[in-house]
């Protein structure tokens, strides 16, 4: 059970108040045009896009908690080492070339090499892979637990938190409360592996008190499994937060160095929750719900106001996400389809307002018919991202470029083909075999397959 002292209780209400108060300070000057409201007028520094890369990577922290208490290292091999490299590679290879495209959105970009039909469609696309549903889910999860309300109650709760200040300091107030959360984050992971060293050992007592297989990098999982999960990892070379970040950066090399110097930090906060789940393994041994490991491990090692410190601490992993993508999801209403289509004069910047309360809504709509995290992650993942993935290489490697009615058939079939794996696989229709190959596998290969047939057809048109 979870229990809150009077002391933990005050820090966990200043903590929900200070996020707001702090987003509420950004001058109200960044309403003036679009660039400032969605992108902090493009002139983002290296601090600021470091502290808010970092900090919007960890949403899923009640899930890292379970992946690690369930299977140990393999959390990390699995969770962190596949996105490790790839945005490395993203660094390295896209973030100058994103920064010099100066837009706002990726279906902008693919529109722009594709057509209005390819950009309309990503647009869509990108708005589901963005839905702030599992966060919300999430934070109104937590919000429960601790406050034994509905979690209903608590996803509205969360929602007003982390978007009543973006509606007035757009991007630039993101940013800010970001670095707030980010300091919360650390503080609060910090705290408890240090007690937790200090009060039952360090290696010595892991080794002794947890499953050998534990400390296997592979977890003795099959190699389709590992694998799996560094393809999902692809999904850094299409993730809107690091596009938006690009764009936002005074520099191309603030974007480059950026992202390589969150790649060490997160090397960082990596250890300090993965030990965290070690030693929720360790001291509560069996519990009935994994998912609650890092809140039962605080339960029994934090004493009254260093507990209200890390439930802060949990919070702001996973208000930062949260805020960003109702942002997110909200520029893409607006810039994508809302001033596209509607044929009202009216602002980018209201538009997103509007996005914002709109994402919300439908982000509480679809953690009520889905409640659940993983399945969340797992839907919107395994189908969406294969889909988009190769024509955002393409966009900035004309050498790996399509014509547009072949990029929006790959858009198609890819979800098709993952959607009719996925239904196949649910209702028991394949053979043991073929039951362990994953919807998104099935839908990249589609997708590999397409894209590769239109670079070959568009080889062949030029040397005509």
């Amino acid at each position: 059970m979870i229990s809150l002292d009077f002391l933990d209780i005050l820090i966990i209400i200043l903590f929900f108040a200070i996020v707001p108060l702090i987003g509420f300070l950004v001058p109200r000057s960044q309403q003036k045009n679009e660039e400032d409201y969605l992108l902090s007028g493009r002139k983002v520094g290296l601090f600021l896009f470091v502290t808010t890369t970092v900090s919007t990577w960890y949403g899923g922290i009640l899930g890292v908690g379970e992946f690690s208490y369930r299977y140990g290292l393999v959390s990390w091999f699995t969770q962190g080492l596949p996105y490790y490299i790839f945005a490395i590679l993203f660094a390295i290879f896209f973030a100058k070339k994103v920064r010099s495209a100066s837009l706002f959105t990726i279906p902008e970009k693919l529109e722009q090499t594709y057509g209005k039909q390819v950009g309309l469609i990503s647009a869509l696309i990108i708005f589901f892979l963005i839905s702030p549903a599992p966060y919300l889910l999430m934070v109104g999860s937590l919000i429960s637990l601790l406050f034994d309300i509905h979690f209903e109650y608590g996803m509205v709760i969360g929602f007003i938190i982390s978007s009543i200040y973006l509606l007035k300091g757009g991007f630039k107030a993101n940013l800010w409360v970001d670095v707030f959360q980010f300091f919360v984050m650390f503080i609060g992971f910090i705290l408890i592996v240090f007690i937790a060293a200090d009060n039952f050992g360090t290696i010595e007592y892991l080794e002794k008190e947890i499953p050998e297989s534990h400390f296997d990098l592979t977890g003795g999982f099959s190699p389709i499994y590992l694998i799996v999960w560094f393809l999902i990892a692809l999904w850094t070379f299409a993730d809107p937060g690091f596009h938006q970040r690009c764009y936002s950066a005074k520099t191309g090399n603030t974007a480059m160095w950026g992202i390589i110097i969150s790649v060490i930090i997160w090397i960082g906060f990596d250890f300090l929750t993965t030990t965290t789940g070690l030693y929720s393994r360790a001291v509560l041994h069996d519990i009935d719900n994994p998912v609650l490991a890092y809140p039962l491990l605080a339960e029994v090692i934090l004493s009254p106001g260093l507990k209200g410190i890390y439930y802060a601490a949990l919070f702001a992993t996973i208000f930062s996400t949260l805020n960003s993508f109702l942002f997110l999801s909200a520029t893409t209403l607006s810039k994508d389809f809302a001033t596209k289509i509607l044929p009202y004069n009216i602002s980018s910047v209201r538009y997103t307002q509007i996005g914002i309360l709109l994402s919300g809504f439908i982000g509480i709509i679809i953690a009520l018919i889905i409640p659940s995290v993983i399945e969340l992650w797992y839907t919107i993942g395994s189908l969406l991202i294969p889909a988009i993935i190769l024509l955002i290489i393409g966009s900035y490697y004309s050498k790996y470029e399509v014509n547009n009615s072949i990029a929006k058939y790959e858009m198609i079939f890819a979800v098709i083909s993952g959607l009719f794996w996925m239904i196949l696989r649910d209702n028991s229709l394949l053979t043991n075999l073929l039951m362990e190959i994953e919807p998104m596998i099935v839908g990249l290969l589609t997708a590999v397959i397409i894209h590769s047939y239109g670079i070959w057809k568009k080889q062949k048109e030029m040397k005509k």
